[in-house]
């Protein structure tokens, strides 16, 4: 390899990027609308369900579990004054559950300090993940309320045992603290394959290509040339998703910046990789663009853990992950974010996320020829 080729093809790219604001645009603005769209609007969070409340008998009992009801910034509650009223809103979607205190209420609860039986809760169950959420948090309310009249304790007192909960990384259970890390993820999968899928490609269409295979700079040069201009776009790019997320999101950044770096150079070498290993193979712009959201948005959003569980999926589509980078790039981020340098969970993802690059790096280098056809 030359030194002096490599710097005047590293600034024919550069020129290129600044001629063309379209990098700029896919590295910049992208990520930026994205990550603001998605860290927004996803959310495993649900807050003012609505709820129905049916009250068959008036008591001072019943009136501390309203104002426990009514308190809760989860439930959004109307009263009805029929179980036939309530269950009509349930069917029509208007409400998620129904509370119903049956008349025998308070008199159970005078007899035995437990649930009580007087007491029923209706919720819809065609989303299970709402419906659980809707449960909690009346159960959060009724123990608020408990609490309050000296029930709670006589509970604890009469089972023996008091369970004290902490939350560790997660205190608050902020769904975006666990979503937003694995959104970068998303992004950087499907900016860094865009960046260089799409402008190789527009290369192939225009026959600039041809130029640059007929110059004396080698294949190596080439490829290096690229990668190396669009790493700087790219690492700029996940410098603007971890600032905004840190900053505007609120997600805490307990690790070190020298661990966030190399996952994310090591990933972003695969993702421009795959990028030069799709424009080679299409030649062609739409095709490229296509092929580099297949390849990316849907294995890193379903198959990565952003969302899912990969422990909750089946064996075998577990094995399957394995070959999904972003699942490395999301476990390392949501690692270095809320937990810190927890290097029994980093190194592998590092060892993971090099295996890919090196992977994909060679295949680029296999499917890119000095001719034409």
């Amino acid at each position: 390899m030359s030194l002096l080729r490599m710097q005047g093809l590293v600034r024919k790219e550069a020129l290129q990027v600044l001629r063309d604001p379209s990098a700029l645009l896919i590295a910049f603005l992208m990520p930026f609308v994205l990550l603001f769209i998605n860290g927004f609007g996803m959310s495993l969070d649900a807050h003012k369900l609505k709820m129905a409340a049916v009250i068959e008998t008036g008591s001072e009992t019943t009136n501390g579990i309203t104002q426990a009801l009514n308190a809760s910034p989860y439930l959004d509650v109307t009263w009805e004054s029929s179980v036939a009223q309530a269950s009509t809103a349930l069917d029509t979607g208007q409400v998620r559950g129904i509370l119903v205190l049956r008349q025998d209420f308070a008199q159970h609860l005078a007899r035995r300090n437990e649930w009580p039986a007087g007491a029923q809760l209706l919720v819809n169950g065609t989303d299970p993940n709402t419906a659980r959420l809707m449960q909690g948090y009346v159960e959060g309310a009724f123990a608020v309320w408990l609490e309050d009249v000296g029930q709670q304790q006589a509970r604890a007192a009469t089972s023996g045992a008091d369970l004290a909960t902490r939350y560790w990384y997660n205190p608050q259970l902020r769904s975006a603290d666990f979503i937003v890390p694995g959104i970068i993820g998303l992004i950087m999968s499907m900016t860094g394959t865009l960046l260089t899928a799409m402008i190789v490609a527009r290369e192939w269409e225009r026959g600039t290509m041809e130029a640059m295979l007929a110059s004396p700079a080698g294949m190596a040069e080439l490829i290096g040339a690229k990668l190396g201009t669009y790493f700087v776009l790219g690492m700029g790019s996940m410098a603007m998703s971890v600032l905004i997320t840190v900053g505007i999101f609120g997600v805490p950044f307990r690790g070190g910046l020298g661990a966030l770096a190399l996952c994310s150079a090591l990933f972003l070498i695969y993702a421009l990789a795959q990028g030069l290993f799709i424009s080679t193979l299409t030649r062609n712009q739409f095709v490229a663009a296509q092929l580099a959201f297949l390849t990316t948005m849907m294995p890193a959003m379903m198959l990565s853990g952003m969302l899912f569980d990969i422990a909750s999926m089946p064996v075998w589509l577990q094995f399957v992950t394995y070959a999904v980078p972003a699942r490395y790039l999301v476990s390392a981020l949501q690692t270095i974010l809320l937990a810190g340098n927890v290097w029994a969970v980093l190194l592998p993802d590092i060892c993971g996320l090099a295996l890919c690059a090196a992977i994909m790096v060679g295949a680029t280098f296999l499917v890119t020829h000095r001719r034409l056809d």
